[in-house]
């Protein structure tokens, strides 16, 4: 009997309309765990580096996590894999909601997808039953709308639905996958989805998923339940509102805007408004917040509610979480009201809510410029507002400049030209990050940007500060209780680390230290991204209920495959590891890990060099990121150093060569 997963995958053809329901390898489990991991072994083993984003032949992935239906608490995500449009690397997105326990539930564990439908469809997953239908006559239906017209029509209101909307349909290289209450929306997941014909997946699950040493894991799942309660009592001082407690920041529950309008960019990811906030602007935002917000709700079996119902007049219902409430109203230079209106419109078409206002800000700035003008922009209206629903309208149906800024900035630019490449300057891996603008240079958020391969910083961060507190004794108090720090030297680099101006050189945190911070950082999300488990309990907070400690555990008890600390540290390293070299076999190198130019007001050439220097060793990669055959073949990737050989990645044990890869072609 196989526990926590079902052992079952379902492999669907749209090019020839096959369903077959595959047996898994448990050994895959034991290496992988599965999420994120087997995900990335499926592609590996599959999609070769020379097939493009909208082939036939690139797969999509919907992969429940290892622990997803099983009594963990904030099990429930499901993680989205495939060939991104807008990088041409692997592309991972996440969704919470209740889509992945309930293919639990169904008997699968993952659904993958392959071909090209010649006729829209959708897939009705109903237990053994799994159906392609039409869906013709969902054809630039939203996202929501489609999905609640889907439950009608299969006359099933407990289904749960993971749909695209026109963005989607038409390839929208940001286009996200829409799921109630969660989002797939990173890295252009809805774009492949559209490409292969695919308007949504329906599911709905009536078995059990059996989990081995039942009484355990639940002893476990209530110490994790009783943690929370303490946290919820005892939130972190010294951060931010929106960071002292647990879950997706709280944006629908907490008055905290000013920390986000004065610290993050406006417009096109250029201007922070110091001078912004006010107790006006605070009472009118506040205001409109607690006018829009019907409830707040929580993905399955999680007693957070990170996100909430929000009801804007003479639009429909729509659920709202983190950041996204703000990305449009910062982008359009604003207020909150408008935000949540064109937001709920985003959410029908099926737009990534960080890439689609960057695009559209871009797109401002370059008309302001004359680099764009009325002949590429028709009709443009002068008012900011209406510019952005003017342009969020035409990148959807890839209508005029709108089948230009359809493909992100980074290309947009690259097609534009006459200096347009200036001012598509928020991008790592030619894709929009977080809208940050800082002062100094700090080493481990840059370590953390160059080399994620989410490509999404909010994916990345988590369990160390953000900041140094001000004083000694706070920092020291900190870490009385810092249980969940895998080694006892990660509190005295938190308590040695010191406030610094923007004229000091940011020698601190060490290279050395910056190196183990973020690979903590990094290990926890690649095990959350493995189990399905929430970030917002795991990987993303300070002090959260699972951490390095207790996980061992909880995936044993679920799954019966006993690990210690150092083994799960060891399988998290090792997808880590085949996530870059999937990434690397597609052409990514050290060229392509760098911040975007204006990130940061101070930078540091000669430290960032040597930072990316000290963490490629750290990783045991070559100098230009590359896993070297000694790392591949000690975490049994022995397949990956071979074919790295065979291609002449890597000629010895150590070097590497160059050679042009399908990402650098198109560039030409």
């Amino acid at each position: 009997m196989r526990y926590a997963e079902t052992g079952y995958n379902l492999e669907i053809d749209l090019s020839r309309g096959s369903i077959e329901r595959v047996e898994t390898d448990p050994r895959e489990t034991e290496l992988y765990l599965g999420g994120l991991g087997t995900n990335a072994k499926i592609l590996w083993d599959r999609v070769p580096p020379e097939v493009e984003p909208f082939s036939p032949d690139n797969l999509l992935i919907f992969s429940t996590g290892l622990l997803c239906g099983t009594p963990a608490p904030g099990a429930n995500r499901t993680i989205v894999s495939t060939i991104s449009p807008q990088t041409l690397l692997m592309a991972y997105s996440m969704m919470g909601g209740f889509w992945a326990p309930e293919l639990k539930f169904a008997g699968y564990d993952k659904v993958i997808i392959r071909g090209k439908s010649p006729n829209l469809v959708y897939l009705w997953i109903n237990n053994d039953k799994v159906e392609i239908r039409d869906a013709s006559h969902l054809q630039g239906k939203g996202a929501i709308e489609a999905a609640e017209l889907i439950k009608q029509e299969i006359n099933e209101p407990k289904a749960h639905v993971a749909s695209i909307g026109l963005a989607g349909e038409n390839r929208v290289a940001f286009a996200s996958i829409e799921q109630g209450r969660s989002s797939a929306s990173r890295l252009g997941v809805g774009a492949v989805m559209g490409d292969k014909g695919l308007k949504a997946i329906a599911v709905r699950g009536t078995k059990d998923v059996n989990v081995a040493r039942p009484d355990e894991l639940l002893e476990l799942c209530n110490e994790v339940l009783e943690y929370i309660k303490v946290r919820a009592e005892n939130p972190i001082q010294g951060v931010p509102p929106i960071l002292a407690g647990l879950g997706s920041p709280q944006e629908m529950a907490v008055h905290d805007e000013k920390w986000h309008t004065e610290n993050f960019a406006w417009g096109n990811a250029r201007h922070r408004r110091k001078d912004f906030w006010n107790e006006e602007v605070e009472k009118a935002w506040t205001e409109t917040l607690e006018n829009v917000r019907e409830r707040f709700i929580s993905c399955y079996n999680c007693p957070m509610k990170c996100g909430a119902t929000i009801s804007v007049p003479e639009l429909s219902v729509y659920m709202m979480k983190c950041y996204s409430k703000l990305t449009y109203t910062m982008a359009s230079m604003t207020d909150l009201d408008f935000g949540f209106k064109i937001a709920q419109l985003a959410t029908e078409h099926g737009v990534d809510a960080f890439s689609a206002p960057q695009t559209m800000a871009f797109a401002v700035e370059l008309y302001e410029a004359g680099i764009l003008t009325d002949e590429d922009m028709p009709g443009f209206p002068s008012d900011a507002e209406e510019r952005f629903f003017w342009l969020l309208d035409r990148i959807v149906r890839r209508e005029g400049i709108g089948d230009i800024l359809a493909d992100g900035t980074y290309w947009a630019a690259e097609r534009i030209g006459k200096g347009a490449e200036e001012y598509a300057h928020n991008n790592i891996k030619k894709h929009e990050q977080l809208p940050l603008k800082l002062g100094m240079l700090n080493p481990v958020y840059f370590l953390m940007y160059c080399t994620g391969e989410k490509a999404n910083i909010t994916q990345i961060e988590g369990q160390f500060p953000q900041a140094p507190f001000p004083s000694r004794e706070e920092r020291e108090e900190f870490v009385k209780d810092w249980i969940q720090v895998p080694d006892e030297k990660l509190k005295q680099y938190f308590v040695d680390w010191e406030l610094r101006g923007d004229n000091s050189i940011p020698y601190y945190p060490p290279i050395q230290a910056s190196c183990e911070i973020v690979d903590w950082m990094e290990k926890m999300h690649y095990i959350d991204d493995a189990t399905g488990i929430c970030a917002g309990l795991s990987s993303f907070p300070l002090k959260p209920p699972y951490h390095i400690h207790n996980l061992p555990r909880v995936i044993s008890s679920a799954t019966g495959i006993d690990i210690d600390e150092a083994e799960l540290w060891e399988i998290t390293k090792r997808n880590r590891t085949l996530v870059r070299a999937i990434n690397v076999r597609r052409g990514m190198r050290r060229q392509d890990e760098k911040p975007p130019e204006d990130h940061w007001r101070k930078r540091f050439p000669e430290l960032e060099a040597k930072l990316l220097d000290e963490y490629y060793k750290f990783k045991g990669w070559n100098n230009q990121g590359i896993p070297t055959k000694e790392i591949l073949d000690e975490l049994d990737l022995d397949y990956v150093s071979e074919d790295f050989l065979q291609r002449g990645i890597l000629t010895d044990h150590e070097g590497s060569h160059y050679k042009e890869t399908s990402s650098e072609k198109k560039q030409k």
